[in-house]
């Protein structure tokens, strides 16, 4: 029987596209920086037969138990930890690993978190305002909507979640503190906002937004990437997977800049920065899912694959 929260083991987002994009091979190192339930995982540890190894890092402890269970059949082959993947060069450098030869970071939340009504990142079930990757550290996105000035909370909703309403939400969230409950912040939207868009609920940008700012997702993201391109040898790949417009243009912009000598303003006659590239671009535009994929599983129909090779 499985446990309650649980899921069947499923394929995940882009699963062939990650494994033909990292290329995995027995006698080298590879790391999955949002192991979830194990399924991108699993595929880079089979395709990496007999002596591949793999570091799985999450921040949260379900995720971790169900993917230690789901990996166990690989033995020592397997290593994993309740981490950041912002943590991965000390992480590499506890265990002796001077690099590794593939990368993978999926950004956002996971399926089985948004099924979880106790989570609180759905807001078609009743659950506490939570959203925290991991609930044993940090504000909850309770916190977030019952302490930040309106104008905070605007901001948030704006930039995170590009919520055209912003301002609005923000001045009806802070007239009816405090909220804790993910239907009491949704039907709170919906009265605000009705008819809005209908082919999405109106709360959807609010509960996106307030996910990333909770988990501050775009810093740790921004920040992450020098790192985990400083951990790869020659040759070895980074693949990141995004769900959202702000995500991907961070990964962009970043293998871009990476991606090219010079990076000085285009009017600078002669170079000064003397930035050198570290990495080559496997993929000029992000690889999208198929039709077929999408018809599966909605909740990929956003995803798009990013992929670059350290120099």
């Amino acid at each position: 029987m499985n446990h309650p929260y649980e899921p069947v083991p499923h394929q995940p987002v882009l699963y062939h596209e990650v494994l033909d994009a990292l290329r995995p091979e027995s006698d080298k190192y590879y790391v999955d920086g949002t192991l979830g339930a194990g399924g991108h995982a699993e595929g880079i540890l089979h395709r990496s037969e007999p002596l591949g190894k793999l570091v799985g890092l999450d921040l949260d402890p379900q995720a971790l138990a169900i993917s230690n269970k789901r990996l166990s059949l690989f033995g020592e082959r397997v290593i994993t930890q309740q981490a950041s993947y912002l943590l991965l060069p000390e992480i590499l450098n506890q265990l002796g690993w001077h690099q590794v030869h593939g990368i993978l970071l999926d950004l956002g939340v996971s399926s089985m978190q948004i099924d979880q009504p106790g989570r609180g990142f759905s807001f078609q079930a009743e659950g506490p305002l939570d959203m925290r990757f991991n609930r044993e550290t940090g504000l909850s996105a309770a916190d977030l909507v019952n302490t930040l000035s309106e104008a905070r909370l605007s901001k948030v909703l704006w930039e995170f979640g590009e919520e055209r309403f912003s301002r609005r939400i923000a001045r009806a969230i802070v007239a009816a503190r405090p909220i804790n409950t993910t239907t009491e912040l949704a039907d709170l939207i919906k009265k605000e906002i009705p008819g809005y868009e209908s082919h999405i609920h109106p709360a959807t940008r609010t509960f996106q937004a307030l996910r990333i700012a909770t988990n501050q997702e775009l810093e740790t993201l921004s920040k992450a990437l020098p790192n985990l391109v400083s951990c790869l040898a020659a040759g070895g790949r980074i693949a990141v997977i995004s769900f959202h417009s702000l995500e991907d243009r961070i990964v962009k912009q970043f293998f871009k800049k990476e991606g090219q000598d010079c990076i000085c303003p285009p009017e600078r006659p002669v170079c000064t920065c003397g930035h050198v590239a570290s990495l080559k671009l496997i993929t000029k535009k992000p690889i999208r899912p198929t039709q077929d994929e999408i018809i599966r599983n909605p909740r990929s129909s956003s995803a798009k694959l990013r992929v670059a090779e350290k120099i």
